[in-house]
């Protein structure tokens, strides 16, 4: 069962990518404290993903911390030496956070996994975008299919 508002984010391991290489660290860590946002991605390097769901936040960071927004979090199931890599291709710098949830875990844990073996890429996520605040979600937008609509900066934006 997918993740819903006023559910606490679960506790899993996931790993970001510093200047030393990868950094294991928790969902809890990440996500537990402050006005959080957080957008899944099927894959780092997609054409969606990469021409306008990340570059989507980075553009319009200022407008997100204008609203409150303490961290905004980018969540893929690929590994961090990949999610450090597309960060570093994005332009992201420190304003996003680039999360790695290379096993899965913590997709799965949310209940937002997607099958995507059809072509080529196994178990990943499906595309979301939600609020949390203080380890709670308080809004959530999952896309019912391709495209980006539910998810997109703009309607995390109105939700603020």
């Amino acid at each position: 069962m997918a993740i819903a508002i006023g559910d606490r984010i679960p506790d899993v391991k996931v790993f970001t990518f510093g200047e030393n290489g990868p950094e294991v660290t928790t969902s809890a860590e990440v996500l537990g404290s402050g006005r959080v946002v957080l957008f899944g991605v099927p894959g780092a390097f997609t054409p969606t993903c990469s021409d306008h769901h990340l570059p989507g936040f980075v553009m319009r960071t200022e407008e997100l911390k204008n609203k409150g927004v303490d961290k905004i979090v980018c969540v893929s199931v690929n590994d961090p030496f990949v999610m450090g890599a597309w960060g570093k291709d994005q332009n992201v710098g420190t304003s996003i956070v680039m999360l790695a949830d290379g096993n899965g875990e913590f997709t799965q844990a949310v209940g937002l996994t997607m099958d995507g073996s059809g072509f080529g890429l196994g178990s990943r996520s499906q595309r979301y975008a939600a609020i949390i605040e203080d380890g709670i979600v308080t809004w959530l937008g999952v896309e019912p299919g391709p495209g980006l609509n539910a998810s997109s900066v703009e309607e995390v934006l109105r939700a603020l």
